[in-house]
């Protein structure tokens, strides 16, 4: 039997990940894992998750199942989170997921129970769980314009004139914020535009936010993903704890399906029920249960906020260092899009051979793609990196 298994491409990122501990030069710098690092290349436990440990411990008294769309109390916390009042409570079903990447899986299911021919539009490019998913679901994907290669901006007008190949019922998958893999986002009269011709075709969004709090501040990160909620007739929003609460490995998400037709909320809802009951029957509760207690304690919510605030102001100064440094090496400002990019990642733009050549001459491991974290810094290897980018004639 398992020799007629079809062979399986490897992960790009773990690959990379493997390639990095196996280098035995103590100087190298790993730049391409998506997990945030503090300056000591920890994954610190925040703060108030380490206090709501501790609460969940002592009240504690069951492990025994919560339900099959997880804790009701934890799906509205995170819808207060993500949408605050941009739509009414009784529009929005909410299921919790094994992390962000379980909330895209049952959101594609879903589209394609709903319309076995739904075509969905992805970024070019994107993350690369999402078109593995959606091959792998059979489903057909149609690649729109998003990143110049030569600006390291959004290439605006070449995406709206790829979405004018949307029709009614076509899926538009988009990143709420902190764009992965290019750090690159769009603006607010971007949105606006986006937002007006996706209401007029009649397509749906699904949009992935996985950084809410790491671009520019909870608040701001997520205006993108209420404007679309509140300006569309159906959506479905795909959020993770992983990154802003830090809980990686308690694989802690969340998929709503937002609607003003009462009827379809309903049916929405007990598809991702059932969903949820074929996947994995009832989804992870540690990650959900710390994230509601953070979020339901004003204290604990407070100390957690202004923890996340550390983190992002840690990545922006990290940017702005890495592009002044690169512009006093290299005599250029051709590097200036660091500094405007927001989140984790940014797109150097850069030829697979070059990437190639940070690693192989100086231990710096980069994605093929020129995607780099630049969370894996600190301010001693900021210098090593500018001088190592502009040497290697990036």
């Amino acid at each position: 039997m398992f020799q007629n298994l079809p062979p399986q491409a490897p992960d790009k990122i773990i690959a990379l990940m493997q390639q990095f501990r196996a280098d035995p030069r103590e100087d190298k710098i790993d730049l391409g894992v998506g997990v945030y690092r503090n300056a000591e290349g920890i994954t610190p436990v925040m703060r108030a998750v380490k206090t709501a440990e501790q609460q969940v411990w002592d009240a504690q008294t069951t492990k025994a199942y919560t339900g099959l769309i997880g804790d009701p109390a934890f799906l509205d916390a995170m819808i207060g989170l993500v949408l605050d009042d941009a739509v009414p409570r009784a529009d929005i079903a909410a299921a919790a997921t094994p992390g962000g990447t379980g909330a895209i899986r049952i959101a594609l299911e879903l589209i394609k129970l709903a319309n076995p021919q739904v075509r969905v539009f992805l970024s070019d490019p994107t993350w690369p769980n999402h078109p593995a998913i959606i091959d792998y679901l059979g489903i057909e994907r149609v690649s729109y314009r998003y990143f110049d290669n030569d600006t390291r901006a959004v290439d605006f007008d070449g995406m709206m004139q790829d979405l004018k190949g949307l029709r009614a019922g076509d899926v538009i998958l988009l990143h709420g914020c902190c764009h992965n893999p290019t750090g690159a986002n769009l603006n607010p009269v971007e949105w606006q535009a986006v937002v007006d011709h996706i209401a007029a075709v009649g397509a749906v969004p699904l949009i992935d936010i996985a950084y809410q709090g790491f671009g520019d501040g909870l608040e701001s990160d997520a205006a993108a993903t209420r404007k679309v909620a509140a300006s569309v007739p159906d959506c479905l929003i795909a959020a993770s704890c992983s990154k802003n609460f830090g809980v990686y490995r308690e694989r802690t998400g969340l998929l709503m399906a937002v609607s003003s037709d009462a009827a379809k909320v309903k049916r929405a809802q007990e598809s991702m029920t059932a969903l949820n009951r074929l996947n994995y029957s009832f989804p992870p509760d540690h990650g959900a249960r710390l994230v509601t207690t953070i979020l339901n304690d004003p204290a604990l919510r407070a100390d957690w906020a202004s923890e996340l605030e550390e983190v992002r102001l840690s990545m922006l100064n990290l940017r702005q260092q890495l592009a002044a440094e690169l512009q006093r090496a290299s005599g250029s400002d051709r590097f200036a899009f660091l500094a405007q990019h927001r989140g984790m990642f940014s797109r150097l733009g850069a030829a697979p051979e070059l990437i190639e050549k940070l690693r192989a001459d100086y231990g710096i491991y980069l994605i093929g793609d020129s995607r780099m974290n630049i969370a894996g810094l600190n301010a001693q290897t900021v210098p090593v990196l500018a001088k190592a980018i502009v040497d290697v004639g990036i």
